[in-house]
């Protein structure tokens, strides 16, 4: 026993001198891969090592590699930080080692989740008696998504894809925004229907669809098997689709409205941010990020569906074997994975944490962020190119070349770290600030390196 507490303590302990240093570390900072993936490689040792030796040889290994993606200056990709309860349990989950397939096998674990799931579906307004199920990211929660989405479909045609496949069934129209996530597409191609379906939705100056262009698209093609994604955030402005528009129309013309949310679904519990999700509540799934704007650990997102009967038709399995399978719909039965990490309990801890008031005060006070950022650089005559809806900013250093050597030098100087990305033909750098920890002296200290480095 104490043997077993020692190594989990020296765990811990490193775990949390990591995360304290963050505020202070060099952000990204480049990485001698060769030198990396060598000291990684080398043969399997042919007999055992000291659980403590393994520990202490991975710190030492991992060390020159990690990028401190979990601190206040990381403004890549939409990536939050990890809460202190929530990684703390998320300790907790590793010990417990509990398989989260149903309330069998596992009961705590399912209650946890089911638990956090009504408070999710509070936050967002996502209607109480839609179902949801807990996933790795918004790629699996988009995928889920679109499979109840199938499943509806085709089964109001009289088709059941479940037993009978693609092939043969009726043709299902796939309605989406030009600047849809790629993520959209991934799911259409692991989902059978390939990415030539697509109609695709041109979109507003924004980057959200322009409702009358849907309107028309969807006029467009035959009655029959439809299913419309829509948007919670464009991955590079922010902007969120007409939602309450969009799904209205969507159900006049008997189709399916599935909302990618990534992000942008957090806008639903910030006061001042409320209303560019109008209407949320009439999609029929959703899916949403914990990772990013909520703070959770890696890997955490939810697929919600306001039919829970589509979405246990769509992804529930059954077997002679598994004890609990066939009963209530939850955990295995409403996501893709049948082993599933009891990540519920991250969820539920980072939830409690926080409160209604805190996940409201995170979301407002990261678009603050967002806009100052936008004014100090703007300020120091450099482009933003997007009105700061959420907490997406692009900038603009001149020509995509200077931009382009800018996004690489602040990459390379530590201070703080973001993205490039091309937006109708340009180049620019993408901040998103999205980390619970994240300061005002942060975003300050960064502008100010941007600017010297710009220069």
């Amino acid at each position: 026993m104490e043997e077993l507490a020692r190594l989990f303590r020296t765990a811990a302990e490193h775990a949390a001198g990591y995360r304290w240093s963050l505020a202070e570390r060099p952000v990204g900072v480049p990485v001698d891969q060769e030198a990396l993936a060598k000291a990684f490689a080398g043969p399997l040792p042919s007999g055992p090592t000291p659980p403590e030796r393994v520990l202490g040889d991975l710190i030492a290994t991992a060390e020159p590699g990690l990028v401190a993606g979990a601190g206040p200056r990381y403004f890549g990709f939409v990536v939050g930080g990890a809460l202190p309860a929530a990684t703390g349990a998320d300790i907790l989950a590793a010990g417990w080692d509990e398989v989260a397939t149903n309330a069998v096998t596992h009961p705590a674990a399912i209650a946890a989740e089911t638990a956090a799931g009504g408070w999710l579906k509070e936050l967002l307004g996502i209607p109480q008696e839609a179902s949801a199920g807990f996933v790795t990211g918004c790629q699996a929660a988009n995928t889920v998504g679109l499979a109840a989405a199938r499943h509806q479909v085709l089964a109001d045609a009289g088709w059941d894809v479940e037993r009978r496949g693609l092939a043969g069934a009726p043709r299902v129209r796939v309605i989406a925004g030009a600047e849809r996530h790629a993520t959209i597409d991934r799911s259409l191609r692991l989902l059978g229907f390939g990415t030539d379906v697509v109609e695709p939705v041109p979109a507003g100056p924004d980057g959200a669809i322009d409702a009358g262009a849907l309107r028309e698209v969807l006029r467009a093609g035959a009655e029959g098997p439809t299913v419309v994604c829509l948007q919670a955030g464009n991955v590079n402005t922010g902007a969120c689709d007409p939602l309450r528009e969009a799904c209205e129309l969507v159900h006049r013309h008997g189709g399916w409205a599935h909302v990618d949310g990534a992000f942008g679904l957090w806008a639903a519990a910030g006061t001042a941010t409320r209303h560019l999700v109008d209407g949320l509540e009439l999609a029929d799934s959703w899916a949403c990020d914990g990772h990013k704007w909520l703070n959770l650990p890696y890997d955490s997102a939810f697929a919600f569906c306001a039919r829970p009967g589509a979405h246990a038709a769509a992804m529930s399995l059954t077997a002679a074997y598994l004890v609990g399978s066939g009963g209530v719909p939850a955990g295995a039965d409403l996501t893709a994975e049948s082993s599933r990490r009891a990540r519920g309990f991250a969820v539920w801890a980072g939830l409690r944490e926080l409160g209604r008031d805190g996940v409201a005060a995170l979301v407002d006070r990261c678009c603050a962020l967002a806009r100052r950022f936008a004014g100090g650089l703007s300020a120091a005559g450099f482009e933003v190119a997007n009105e700061v809806v959420l907490n997406q900013v692009l900038v603009r250093f001149g020509d995509d070349a200077r931009t382009d050597r800018t996004v690489a030098a602040v990459q390379a100087d530590g201070t703080c770290w973001a993205g490039g990305t091309t937006w109708r033909g340009r180049r620019y750098m993408r901040i998103s600030v999205s980390n619970a920890t994240t300061t005002e002296a942060d975003v300050d200290r960064s502008i100010a390196a941007i600017t010297r480095l710009a220069a």
